[in-house]
């Protein structure tokens, strides 16, 4: 009787492990490498890709990606997701793609190929596929692409733990980043980025409308009250496209 309880403690402990290990997938302990990475390379949104090409870690991790998660709750699934695509992005550039000409931005959007939670996928299908139809618009503020005009890339990882908050400053920092998002108060013109432009529907799905969106993280509330009124016009900024750091 003891052998056969201790046949089963052993037995219910590989199935807990393995189980642990699947879900390891999901959780902030997966992205750590990742995390650790971006905390040495990241400062200011600027990338020092040269240092992660020598990073034997970030292959590790970008292979990892590959393998099929298990979530528990929508918030590890959408951290998985904006992690995992600002990783290829990375990726890419350190590929020798660049999104900075009309040519590079179609190869490397559309045409570049990765392996992500078990399926093959580009860039554009992954965003527009698999992560706006999770119906979190503030992730237009999480995912880079490598670009100057892009939101940040931030020195860390998004976490399940705390996605809502880390969401919430991104979209607050890059709406109130002046080289991204410009509000005149004397002619009542809004120069906002071509994000806004490009995504227009899931902002308007989320809001009613592009100002109604925008008012609700500016920091000035005079022209959050004017934005919410419908007092400013719109205009789009030109999309700068060179690459936020150091060629690899």
């Amino acid at each position: 009787m003891t052998k056969v309880k201790s046949l089963l403690s052993t037995s219910l402990l590989i199935i807990i492990a393995s189980l642990a290990t699947t879900n390891l997938l999901a959780n902030n302990d997966f992205h750590q490498p990742f995390n650790q990475i971006l905390n040495e390379v990241v400062v200011d949104g600027e990338v020092n890709y040269p240092a992660i090409k020598d990073n034997p870690n970030f292959a590790k991790y970008i292979e990892s990606l590959k393998a099929k998660p298990t979530f528990t709750n929508q918030s590890e699934e959408l951290a998985f997701w904006i992690n995992g695509y600002n990783a290829l992005v990375i990726q890419g550039i350190l590929n020798g793609g660049s999104p900075s000409s009309f040519f590079g931005r179609n190869r490397f959007f559309k045409k570049d190929i990765y392996t992500i939670a078990d399926q093959k996928i580009n860039l554009n299908d992954l965003e527009r596929e698999v992560i706006i139809p999770i119906g979190e618009p503030r992730i237009h503020f999480a995912i880079n692409c490598a670009s100057s005009s892009c939101p940040k890339l931030l020195p860390e990882v998004f976490n399940a733990e705390n996605l809502d908050q880390q969401l919430t400053q991104a979209a607050r920092d890059f709406i109130n980043d002046p080289t991204r998002n410009k509000f005149d108060a004397t002619t009542k013109t809004a120069s906002i980025s071509k994000i806004f432009d490009w995504f227009e529907d899931d902002f308007v799905k989320h809001s009613g409308s592009v100002r109604q969106y925008i008012a609700q993280y500016v920091q000035d509330e005079k022209i959050a009250k004017d934005l919410r009124a419908g007092a400013y016009k719109i205009k789009y900024l030109k999309y700068d496209w060179s690459l936020n750091g150091t060629k690899p």
